[in-house]
């Protein structure tokens, strides 16, 4: 793994203007319409793969490299896990979780922490509020401040942090791309996703950040929630994809929070591993190894659920289709004065029929 660069490689040295490099063929995939007219429309890519990891379909662009942003932790959850990692399904989930920042979020970070002889003194994530919206205004409301604790990728870092006593390895410096952690986790997503990273640099959190093609973070994804569904422990244990995958299954609401869609979506389809990322990502592995990748490229939160799952009705999937249990979240109302004058969803005409 390179080392991550300090400064964008796109910024001039003066510092007026960008140089941008190869654009991604991105096309539009969802709309707001307003009236009678379309009010914005967003663009971006999906890869669906099959079972075996070869890509089904794409719309869009899906070799071009994107940063899959927090859609990582649960393939870095793998690697943890390869490393001695063994918590209980609710701490693993929080492993593999951007989480909303609720009570039992924090607390299971804290406790990931004790259980290795830890304190907080050894996260070296940024510093935030709760990321949820009413947990964020309920810890404001009682006086609370930014910390590690309530930054969504806490739960991460403190089984980071705890991978490293496990191996003897130093804690102090463990988000540093040539310290062994990170460099069991690099050859790890490399092996989950079948390539190997365009580039490298800094996620929000500090921790190194491959780009790699939405084809590939699907057939990762795939592989998780395949072997939760196929592994069954015979030589002993199950393997670290199915750990990890199972874990996110069993408790939803560790690996984002109330109210939040990937739990949602997790809860109302049985089996699938499900994860967003900041700038517009969302990954869905499905227990038959398929999965669906999104990324939408002006990096709206609100487009790339409808996407998806617009993306896993294209695949058949029956929870999908319209008036299935997911379509509460495949499109949503656009209120003029308090009452319906439009809609936002996913353009039909752009998927695979």
């Amino acid at each position: 793994m390179p080392s991550t660069p300090d400064h964008s490689p796109y910024v001039s040295p003066a510092g007026r203007a960008l140089v941008l490099p190869g654009l991604p063929a991105h096309v539009p995939l969802a709309v707001q319409i307003r009236g009678d007219l379309v009010e914005g429309v967003h663009y971006g890519s999906v890869a669906a793969t099959a079972a075996d990891g070869t890509l089904l379909w794409e719309v869009g662009d899906s070799s071009a490299p994107v940063y899959p942003r927090s859609a990582l932790k649960p393939l870095q959850a793998v690697a943890l896990v390869r490393a001695g990692l063994r918590l209980p399904d609710e701490l693993l989930a929080l492993a593999a979780a951007s989480h909303s920042g609720a009570q039992p979020h924090r607390e299971g970070a804290l406790r990931i922490l004790r259980l290795h002889g830890l304190g907080i003194s050894a996260l070296e994530n940024t510093v935030d509020l709760p990321y949820g919206v009413p947990e964020r205004e309920q810890w404001l409301h009682d006086g609370g401040t930014a910390d590690h604790l309530c930054q969504n990728c806490s739960g991460k870092h403190a089984a980071m942090a705890a991978v490293c006593t496990i191996n003897g390895w130093p804690v102090s410096g463990y988000l540093q791309p040539d310290h062994p952690l990170q460099q069991l986790i690099a050859a790890t997503i490399a092996e989950l996703t079948g390539e190997e990273p365009a580039a490298w640099t800094t996620d929000g959190c500090g921790t190194p950040l491959p780009a790699l093609s939405l084809a590939a973070m699907a057939r990762a994804y795939g592989r998780l929630a395949r072997a939760a569904a196929t592994d069954d422990g015979a030589n002993g244990a199950l393997s670290a994809e199915a750990a990890v995958a199972r874990a996110m299954t069993a408790h939803p609401g560790m690996v984002a929070g109330e109210g939040r869609d990937v739990t949602a979506l997790m809860r109302l389809l049985p089996g699938a591993v499900a994860k967003d990322g900041f700038e517009g990502i969302q990954l869905v592995g499905l227990p038959d190894g398929r999965a669906v990748a999104v990324k939408v490229s002006d990096g709206a939160d609100r487009a790339r659920m409808p996407i998806a799952v617009r993306a896993l009705a294209a695949l058949g999937i029956p929870e999908a289709a319209p008036d299935a249990p997911l379509a509460g979240l495949a499109a949503a109302t656009v209120l003029g004065g308090g009452r319906p004058v439009g809609i936002f969803a996913a353009l039909d005409d752009a998927f695979p029929a």
